[in-house]
């Protein structure tokens, strides 16, 4: 995972509402515990015709997106299951962040434990920022803001924990791996 104080990206927009973790990632593709190539099944279903040609007008398969990674979604994005293939698989895609009017919880929660910045701001801003795809978004965590190039600025919640995870480019894990050594000092003061 790596880790990231700002990110500067014009957008891919999926206008579709209740898109699902199967929709993220279909259940055939779960067998895996390796991230890498899972982006290649993101979307699937709605990305690649039966004889595996790609859907010219979805928006992952449209050039002028490539290399974009930030993804304007539509609401209540990540529902479903709780596959962590989901997020695997979009970050595997590309996308750092997923910008939404409402996402799911569970997903929510795989997503920042993956390096995907999940940003929930009103319908009305999401709206907005569909309109100019192209636009290049930042996204500064370290201020939990979204800024555009005409000068409007978005906050977004976020806890102080999945911030600093963000910002270091570390899982739960790799947070309390880096702080051994306060641990181990914590352990040795309070010995009995």
């Amino acid at each position: 995972m790596s880790g990231f104080r700002t990110l500067t990206s014009a957008s891919v927009v999926l206008r579709q509402t209740n898109i699902d973790t199967d929709q993220i990632i279909p259940a055939r593709f779960l067998s895996t515990t390796e991230r890498a190539g899972l982006g290649r099944n993101a979307f699937n279903d709605w990305r690649w015709q039966a004889d595996g040609s790609p859907v010219a007008d979805f928006p992952f398969n449209q050039p002028h997106n490539a290399g974009r990674s930030i993804l304007l979604a539509g609401r209540n994005f990540g529902c479903g299951s709780s596959r962590e293939h989901a997020p695997w698989a979009l970050t595997d895609l590309g996308l750092r962040a997923i910008v939404s009017s409402e996402i799911a919880d569970i997903f929510r929660g795989n997503s920042l434990k993956n390096g995907l910045l999940p940003i929930v701001l009103a319908e009305a801003d999401v709206q907005s920022l569909m309109q100019r795809p192209d636009d290049e978004l930042t996204i500064d965590v370290a201020a939990r803001e979204l800024r555009t190039p005409d000068g409007r600025v978005f906050s977004f919640p976020l806890d102080g924990f999945s911030q600093t995870c963000l910002l270091e480019g570390v899982d739960q894990l790799g947070y309390l791996l880096g702080r051994v050594p306060e641990i181990e000092r914590y352990e040795s003061e309070h010995a009995r």
